[in-house]
């Protein structure tokens, strides 16, 4: 009757009650009062709630529906999921995992619950969701899983089946949860960072890994029973499972080091570890298919699982659990390390690496272990085996492993400094364990070997943040006889060095100082490794405490000094070659080294060291200071950006004018300087602008109230300023001047406007600005009021302007000079134009202003002069032109196949030309017929006289002119052309000789000749017996000046070529009768002389060198 009532009243609740509200009363009640209504579903007792005991029915009523209608279950679970959500954390979040125990009691409802649990995770893209459902089941794994409350008690097959069977669904999930944590990560400063979700999809992957590698708990009487049926099949399934899912095992682990890097950086270094173990595994136990590869790999399965066991509790981000157990764990760990070192010394006495695997497994935990305790633990964990994690630590630094070794050293590393927070600057450090550290650690730096090389580093961190306890022994070391400690000290420097500049840990002055000062000093050491790695880490070093004194050592006498002072001088500079003040700082120490005395160096044993204050300076000798010049182009080529650079440099220059030292430095890197033209000559047109101008008044102001030793100290100054630019300007390469459209060269000068200006009638044109650089020159080379040296540099420097702007110029200035008899204005044109055609030779040459210009030069030459006087050196100056004209309009030569007949018409034709004294193709013609003509006409001769009657004659002195034009063109021409000038000029010049009837041209002519074969060598070989004999006939017949030029012309050929000396030796005996003739009887003492040693030369020409004589 009571069982009646109470289905009836179950179908009244059933149609009344909607499932909703069922497992949300369910889910509210009280975990207690629901493991006991839960308990009695089905029996008859009255003792619990008759509610909820009835929602209890419906709601299993309700689930099996849905199964049997194979519907799904996600209007159960997923309450459940976001109620286990909502209270995670809390003592109520209980009640799912007690509904969901009683639901898997039911075998009918087992397996589709477990099923329905994946398929919800699968199908649901919902965030909320995804990370209730990982909250659900990592609580379901822990709790539940853990301690086996699966099924009725004693049926412990039947719980063990029911946990594999569970954990093998709920892992199909792996590779969802691996898609989460790929999804789930940001980047932060360069950081991958994971989101909560991502959290909570890692630690549900490992609490399922972790339970795969575990037994189900049972009691003592279970085990008696289950001792007699096999078990070990069950868990060899399991951990095959774990093993067939290793690529998600090292992807999660992957992630977590990513994770892990910027707030956990030991807990990263411990996963780095179980990374490189999980592929070592793989590649060792999962290659071979045979028998034996089946047999290493059911080991490889087990050592899987074994490890994995610890590693999926230490890897997981949240758990409750770590903070209760963390020193239970860390002493199991240490006590593990201590036992297989204890037992591989017991076994092996002397050898302290038994054991090395296992070891490194127990290591690694401890680094997985220390990395993620938080402030408080780490106090706690300090203070209990503090002191014993240390000892033991140091004494795994002794094992011949490189592993154990670098994971010692990391865990060491994260004690001492509490390096396993994110910003271990907000810790205190223990000063009193690092110094109780320090000892053990230099004591294993006395080898070279893996532990010290990983000791090394550990050193240099202590060191950096407590230099006074530590870095003079490492300087005592640095200097002792031990190589071994010396390369260890030297490179526990190198550490420091790059821990200073990469963290903000500055070390003081002083420490840098003294760190300069020991590295300096190495640079003399025995050994080359230690010379090379001081000298590198010189550079490294703030240049203002080593640069002074590397410039000096690369002056001192020790070559192994030298050497290894300059490798560090290219090093510094290189270094730090986007900063110009470290450029000043050297050109600085080059100033003050060049003001002072030679340096040498104090006696003592070299090779040892490089004593810090050994360099003295000494009275007398000069330094050589292309020891540190030839230096700068290795610096050169690393700058990238030479702006900066330059505009410093610049600004150096104008601010100390006078210092050769900066000419010099900026000479050894004029290519570079050219690549940034631009910036170079803008920079210089700015200071220019600032200088004021020179007047009249400005020398009345310089001279007004100041004393004759301070108007010269204000002119040098004034000097030096205005010399500043132009030699800036003279160490640019010509080919900067080639650019017509560069508006900083040549600003509008280039326009057709101005060119028309400067060709114009308008006398004394002069530029009165400085908007370009062409304009500066001028100005500076032309300006009244300048300095001699200045006017000089300046001239020069128009020289390598481009024809198409100088030229004009030029041009209007010597109108002007020749009209107002400016002498001093002549010889600046004069010698602008002599640069150009030296620098840009026929491009020059053949310009039409040239035309004009060889105008002026004829009316100067014709002007009347005395020995010495300015209108003299003017016409000196023409003659150089002239003469350098010839050689520039040579390089670009006509055909040479021209008869000697057709070079006289050529001669005729431009003689006919009215005005054109100086074609553009013809210099050297005109130039020889001025000299050879007695009138203004064709050369003389006794068919032409009628010709030359009818023409003013040509004066003496401008003939002598024209043979000085040819003399000078025979000292100047280039030796590409000297063939090609002999052609053209001495067939015309040999039979004009004879013809012309003034003797002192005639003696001009031979001197020309004798010029011709002394400068041109080989060239003459064709006219040598032409000039051999107009030699004998000057000797025979000539005046007294044209028998020495004879003679000389005659001494010339004699000391040739030996195929010159062939072609003349013909005449030898005619000319050994001439020269004695004239030795005996001739009245000029001189003439004699010179026949008497060339009739030695021709009686013992095999016993005598002859000297031959000078051309001038």
């Amino acid at each position: 009757m009571e069982e009646h009532i109470r289905e009836s009243r179950l179908d009244s609740v059933s149609s009344s009650s909607h499932p909703g509200r069922v497992i949300s009363v369910l889910l509210n009640s009280r975990p207690r009062q629901l493991e006991s209504v839960l308990s009695r579903v089905g029996s008859t007792s009255h003792r619990t709630s008759e509610v909820l005991l009835d929602e209890s029915i419906c709601f299993i009523r309700y689930v099996r529906d849905a199964v049997e209608k194979r519907e799904p279950l996600d209007q159960f679970l997923i309450p459940m999921i976001e109620n286990s959500l909502k209270l995670h954390g809390s003592k109520h979040r209980k009640q799912v995992l007690v509904l969901l125990n009683w639901l898997f009691q039911d075998e009918l409802l087992f397996q589709p619950i477990s099923s329905n649990l994946i398929e919800v995770l699968m199908r649901k893209e919902d965030n909320y969701i995804a990370l209730g459902w990982c909250t659900l089941i990592r609580d379901l794994v822990d709790h539940e899983l853990a301690t086996n409350q699966l099924s009725d008690a004693g049926n412990t097959t039947g719980k063990q089946e029911k946990r594999n069977t569970l954990l093998k669904i709920l892992f199909q999930s792996i590779s969802h949860l691996s898609s989460i944590m790929c999804k789930g990560s940001i980047l932060k400063d360069g950081f991958e960072l994971p989101t909560r979700l991502a959290v909570a999809a890692s630690d549900c992957a490992l609490a399922l890994t972790e339970a795969l590698t575990q037994k189900a708990p049972i009691s003592e009487k279970e085990r008696s029973i289950n001792s007699r049926s096999p078990q070990g099949s069950g868990e060899m399934e399991m951990e095959l499972l774990l093993w067939d899912h290793l690529d998600e095992l090292t992807f999660l682990v992957q992630k977590l080091q990513a994770w892990s890097r910027k707030s956990r950086p030991l807990h990263a270094t411990g996963l780095e570890q179980v990374l490189k173990w999980l592929q070592d595994i793989r590649g060792h136990y999962g290659s071979r298919k045979d028998e034996a590869g089946r047999k290493i790999l059911k080991a490889g399965v087990s050592l899987l699982s074994s490890c994995w066991k610890h590693y999926g509790m230490l890897l997981r981000l949240e758990d409750q659990r770590f903070s209760q157990q963390y020193m239970e764990m860390l002493n199991q760990y240490i006590s593990a390390i201590q036992f297989y070192s204890k037992d591989n010394i017991d076994e092996h006495p002397g050898k302290k690496n038994g054991g090395v695997e296992t070891k490194k497994f127990f290591l690694n935990c401890i680094s997985l272990l220390w990395g993620r305790l938080d402030n408080k633990q780490l106090e706690i964990a300090m203070s209990e085996s503090g002191q014993q994690i240390s000892d033991l630590l140091l004494s795994q630094l002794l094992c011949s492993d490189e592993d154990v070794i670098e994971q010692a050293v990391a865990i060491l590393r994260a004690i001492m400094f509490k390096t396993n927070f994110s910003s271990p600057g907000n810790c205190i450090l223990d000063y009193r364990q690092m110094e109780a550290t320090l000892p053990s650690l230099l004591s294993l730096l006395d080898e070279r070997d893996s532990t010290a090389r990983a000791v090394v580093l550990l050193t240099a961190e202590y060191c950096s943040v407590n230099p006074d306890g530590c870095l003079q022994e490492i300087f005592k070391r640095l200097d002792c006889g031990n190589y071994c400690q010396r390369r260890n000290a030297i490179d526990v420097i190198a550490e420091l060095i790059h821990i200073a500049s990469d963290s903000k840990n500055i070390l003081s002055p002083s420490v840098r100082q003294d760190i300069a000062k020991h590295l300096l000093q190495r640079l003399g050491d025995d050994e080359v490794l230690i010379r090379a790695r001081a000298s590198n880490l010189v550079a490294q070093i703030d240049p203002s405490l080593v640069l002074p004194t590397l410039v000096h050592l690369v002056y001192s006498p020790d070559e192994r000094v030298q050497s290894s002072a300059r490798d560090s001088v290219v090093a510094v500079l290189k270094s730090h070659n986007q900063n110009s003040d470290v450029i000043v700082m050297l050109l600085d120490c080059l100033s003050n080294i060049s003001q002072s005395p030679g340096l040498t160096k104090t006696p003592g044993e070299t090779g040892k060291a490089v004593p810090f204050d050994a360099m003295t300076l000494q009275s007398g000798s000069k330094l050589d200071l292309d020891q540190v010049f030839k230096l700068v182009p290795k610096w050169a080529e690393s700058v990238q950006d030479w702006t900066i650079m330059i505009e410093s440099l610049i600004d150096k220059m104008f601010a100390d004018p006078s210092n050769a030292i900066i000419v010099r430095f900026l000479s050894n890197i004029s290519e570079h300087l050219a690549e940034a033209k631009d910036v170079v000559l803008h920079q210089v047109l700015l200071h220019v602008k600032e200088q004021t101008e020179m007047d009249e008044n400005w020398f009345l102001r310089t001279a007004d109230g100041t004393s004759t030793s301070g108007v010269s100290i204000k002119l040098k100054d004034t000097l030096f300023n205005r010399l500043c630019p132009l030699l800036i300007i003279r160490l640019l390469p010509l080919r900067i001047f080639n650019d017509l459209n560069s508006s900083v060269m040549y600003g509008q000068l280039i326009s057709q406007d101005t060119l028309c200006e400067i060709t114009s009638e308008k006398k004394g044109f002069i530029i009165n600005n400085h908007d370009c650089i062409a304009a500066l020159l001028v100005n500076r080379a032309f300006h009244l009021f300048e300095f001699e040296d200045v006017r000089k540099l300046a001239v020069e420097l128009c020289g390598r302007l481009h024809p198409q702007v100088l030229l004009p110029i030029i041009g209007s200035q010597l109108d002007d000079a020749i009209h107002t008899r400016d002498i001093l204005k002549l010889k600046a044109c004069l010698f602008a134009v002599c640069t150009s055609l030296v620098v840009r030779g026929k491009e020059t040459a053949m310009h039409p202003v040239m035309v004009k210009i060889g105008q002026i030069l004829e009316t100067v030459l014709l002007w009347p002069s005395l020995d010495s006087d300015e209108v003299s050196k003017a016409q000196h100056g023409c003659i150089d032109c002239l003469a350098l004209m010839i050689c520039a309009q040579l390089q670009a030569p006509e055909p040479s196949n021209a008869s000697t007949s057709n070079k006289i018409s050529t001669i005729r034709e431009e003689r006919s030309r009215s005005g054109d004294t100086t074609s553009r193709s013809s210099v050297l013609n005109y130039v020889i017929q001025r000299l050879t003509c007695d009138w203004n006409g064709i050369p003389s001769s006794k068919s032409d006289e009628s010709e030359c009657l009818s023409e003013a004659p040509i004066p003496l002195m401008f003939r002598i002119c024209m043979a000085n034009v040819l003399i000078s063109a025979c000292q100047k021409i280039s030796s590409s052309t000297k063939h090609l000038f002999a052609s053209r000029a001495l067939p015309v010049l040999i039979p004009s000789v004879e013809a012309i009837p003034d003797l002192e041209v005639r003696a001009a002519c031979l001197q020309v000749l004798f010029s011709a074969v002394y400068h041109l060598k080989s060239a003459v070989l064709p006219h040598s017996c032409d000039l051999f004999k107009l030699s004998l006939k000057a000797l025979r017949k000539g005046s007294e000046k044209e028998k020495i030029a004879g003679a000389k012309l005659m001494a010339s050929l004699m000391a040739s070529e030996d195929a010159i000396i062939e072609s003349i030796s013909a005449g030898l005996l005619e000319a050994k009768s001439v020269l004695l003739g004239i030795s005996l009887k001739d009245s000029s003492s001189e003439l004699r002389q010179l026949c008497e040693k060339l009739l030695v030369c021709i009686t013992s020409p095999l016993d005598m060198s002859f000297n031959p004589l000078s051309s001038k």
